[in-house]
């Protein structure tokens, strides 16, 4: 069973969409959807209860931001497989029976993302790679042209990877983000990491697990229509603050400084 967690914060509309869109799309799965609402001042989170009476309803009394939310509505879950997917998301396709089946046949996979577009169709660039004095020289040096479109890709990924076939990025964004539940007791404090109240949380997780051996998984198979900055707060500033953070966490300062240098050279 695939345990669905979704965060809402006022926007009520966006989530009914997102969850229809699950049952909808997905078959020849169990799955849950454990909705945990983040103290909205919008709308009655109960009136989610009529709309799909067979959900999981979690009501904080405080927002305790995405990180938090997701840790809340993961201690509830049941499934062998936790899947956290953004609320202003629309499945097209049985994307949940996808890449389960992918995990499932990539056991050294910890996490698995799917295809995200733009509601026009253009592709969104969720896979990456984490920051670095290695990808940092090749682009500082334009290897991708020297390599070639699928090579260069591959080892840049970002926008200069198409995202038209499986991949082994460093990270993905945590608009799909799905596990084995069971990864959960590698990791410190036995949950995922919550520093951040929002944003840079899906790269911190990837870094973590990667630093247990994982490898990180994205299916294109797996479509979905992510509705970007529609559920979400205003971000530059907490972006920057918290990748700060990030890079003081996982990266001595001798990295971080050449990193810094080498990007303003870009």
């Amino acid at each position: 069973m695939i345990s669905i967690i979704i965060i809402n914060y006022n926007t009520f509309e966006l989530t009914c969409n997102c969850i229809t869109s699950i049952y909808k799309q997905t078959k020849f799965i169990d799955f849950e959807i454990i909705l945990v609402d983040n103290a909205s001042k919008k709308e009655n989170p109960n009136d989610f209860l009529i709309q799909f009476p067979n959900i999981i309803l979690i009501k904080s009394d405080i927002n305790i931001g995405f990180s938090k939310g997701n840790n809340l509505g993961i201690s509830k879950a049941k499934g062998e497989k936790i899947l956290l997917l953004n609320s202003d998301t629309l499945l097209k396709n049985n994307a949940i029976k996808i890449t389960s089946d992918f995990l499932d046949n990539h056991q050294q996979v910890a996490v698995v993302s799917s295809s995200l577009e733009y509601e026009n169709g253009k592709i969104q660039h969720t896979c990456q790679r984490f920051p670095s004095i290695k990808y940092s020289l090749a682009e500082l040096f334009r290897l991708q042209k020297i390599l070639g479109e699928k090579k260069g890709g591959e080892l840049l990924m970002g926008s200069f990877f198409k995202h038209n076939r499986k991949a082994f990025p460093d990270w993905v964004w945590g608009a799909f983000f799905m596990f084995p539940s069971i990864l959960l007791s590698e990791l410190p404090n036995q949950k995922l990491a919550d520093d951040f109240f929002m944003y840079e949380e899906d790269m911190q997780w990837c870094m973590e697990f990667k630093k247990l051996g994982y490898k990180i998984g994205f299916e294109p198979k797996a479509k979905i229509i992510h509705l970007m900055g529609k559920s979400g707060a205003p971000k530059h500033q907490m972006m920057i603050d918290n990748h700060k953070v990030f890079m003081k966490k996982y990266y001595s300062l001798t990295e971080r400084v050449l990193i810094k240098w080498i990007n303003q050279l870009l």
